[in-house]
C-alpha cells in the first residue's frame, strides 16, 4: 500500500509527525506499505512551520507545492491544481489528510475526482459555527473522506449524524497528543525564561489569531487591557501570531508585564504551555495539550469543536465578551479551577493504531 501524507500548516506538522514514525515502524515490521509526504506550503513564515521539520524530527517532504499567501479562494486553487500535477504523475492508493486546515480540504477534493481514496485523520469534530473556516474545511472534508480517524466518540456521532456508516468510523485517540507525549523530554526553555527569571507557575502565556478577537482593533484593546489588568501583575507572554501583529502594533498598548515575543518553535512553546500558571487562548489545538499536562486553559471562543477539553479536561470556555477575563481569572487565582482529567485514548498510540488498521483492516 502507498499513502500519501498531506501537511500544509503549523496544526498539520504535529499530526504527521507520529503517523511517519508509525509507517517506519510497520516498515521495520515487515508490513507493505510506503508513503510520500506532500508539503503544500500553506504556511511559509519559518517559525510557523519550518522549524516543526526540524524539531519534531519530520523528513524533508517530497515536494513543496509552495502554495503560501493570497485569500481563502486563492489558496484553495492554488493548492487544487499544484497537488492535480502531483498526484497525476504520482498516483497513490491513499490520501492522508489531518486536520481542518485549507490544504486539508483542497487536497481532499482532487484526490476524489482522481477517483484516489481519501482518510480524514481528527474527522467529525465540530464547533457548529459556519463562520469559522475551519469548520467549512471540516464538512467538506468529511463529506468526501472515506475513512474516518476520530479523536472522542462525540466525533464518531457528528460523523453518522451526516451520513457516515460505522464500519468506516475508526475511534483512534490523538495523534497531536502521540507528539505531545513523545517531545515532552525534548521540551527546550527558550530565553526569555532566563532574560526575565521567569519562575514555574507564576507567569501567563497568551495567544490570539482568530477574526472574532484580533481583526477589529477595539475588540483586541479590550480583550488585552482586561488580561493585563487582572493578572495579578504575573508576566504574559505573549508569542503573536503574524495576522495579529499586523493590528496590535498600532494599538499602542503596553504594559510592564506585558511581553510580546515572536512564534516560538513547539519545543520551547510547550516548555512554556507546561510551566506556565494558566494559558489564555482562542487555539483549538492548544487547549488539548493544556489538558494533557494539566494546565488551567481559558479559551477566548463562543465555541469549540474540542468540547472534551471542555468536559473532561482543564479548559474553560468564556467567549469573547472581554468582561468574561476577570470572573475566570479570579477564579483561577483563587485556586478553584478544575483539576480535569484525560480523555479516552489519548494515550500516545494513536498513530499506530491508524497505520494497524491501514496495513490490516482496509
Amino acid at each position: 500500500m502507498k499513502i500519501t501524507i498531506i501537511a500544509g500548516a503549523r496544526p498539520n506538522f504535529m499530526k504527521i509527525a507520529p503517523l511517519i514514525k508509525a509507517v517506519k515502524k510497520a516498515q521495520d515490521e515487515g508490513k507493505n506499505i510506503h508513503y510520500s509526504l506532500v508539503h503544500t506550503g500553506q504556511h511559509f513564515d519559518r517559525n510557523m512551520s519550518e522549524t516543526f521539520f526540524e524539531q519534531l524530527q519530520i523528513p524533508h517532504p517530497d515536494v513543496n507545492l509552495g502554495c503560501a499567501g493570497g485569500t481563502q479562494a486563492e489558496q484553495t486553487s492554488a493548492i487544487m491544481i499544484e497537488f492535480e500535477k502531483y498526484l497525476m504523475a504520482n498516483p497513490t492508493d491513499l490520501v492522508v489528510v489531518v486536520g481542518d486546515v485549507t490544504s486539508t480540504m483542497a487536497c481532499s477534493i482532487v484526490a476524489k475526482k482522481l477517483g484516489t481514496k481519501v482518510a480524514h485523520v481528527e474527522a467529525g469534530i465540530r464547533s457548529w459555527d459556519m463562520t469559522m473556516p475551519e469548520e467549512i474545511n471540516r464538512i467538506v472534508t468529511d463529506s468526501l473522506a472515506d475513512y474516518f480517524f476520530t479523536t472522542t466518540h462525540i466525533a464518531g456521532e457528528n460523523l453518522m449524524r451526516f451520513g457516515a456508516t460505522e464500519d468506516r468510523i475508526f475511534f483512534v485517540g490523538n495523534v497531536m497528543i502521540d507528539t505531545l507525549l513523545a517531545n515532552m523530554e525534548r521540551f527546550r526553555k527558550p530565553d526569555i525564561v532566563d532574560a526575565l527569571a521567569l519562575k514555574e507557575k507564576e507567569f501567563i502565556m497568551l495567544t490570539l489569531h482568530r477574526p472574532a478577537n484580533v481583526d477589529k482593533a477595539e475588540k483586541l484593546k479590550e480583550l488585552m487591557n482586561e488580561i493585563v489588568t487582572n493578572a495579578h501583575n504575573l508576566p504574559i507572554i505573549f508569542p503573536i501570531h503574524p495576522r495579529t501583529a499586523k493590528i496590535f502594533t498600532d494599538l499602542g498598548i503596553a504594559a510592564n508585564n506585558l511581553h510580546i515575543v515572536e512564534p516560538m518553535g513547539y519545543l520551547e512553546f510547550n516548555y512554556m504551555v507546561r510551566q506556565a500558571k494558566c494559558v489564555i487562548t482562542d487555539s483549538g489545538g492548544i487547549t488539548e495539550e493544556t489538558t494533557v499536562m494539566g494546565v488551567p486553559c481559558i479559551t477566548l471562543r463562543d465555541n469549540t469543536e474540542r468540547p472534551e477539553t471542555v468536559t473532561t479536561g482543564t479548559n474553560e470556555l468564556i467567549g469573547t465578551n472581554p468582561k468574561a477575563i476577570k470572573p475566570a481569572l479570579d477564579k483561577l487565582f483563587n485556586n478553584q479551577w478544575k483539576k480535569g482529567s484525560i480523555p479516552e485514548l489519548w494515550d500516545g498510540h494513536t498513530a499506530q493504531r491508524i497505520i494497524e488498521i491501514l496495513t490490516e483492516e482496509l
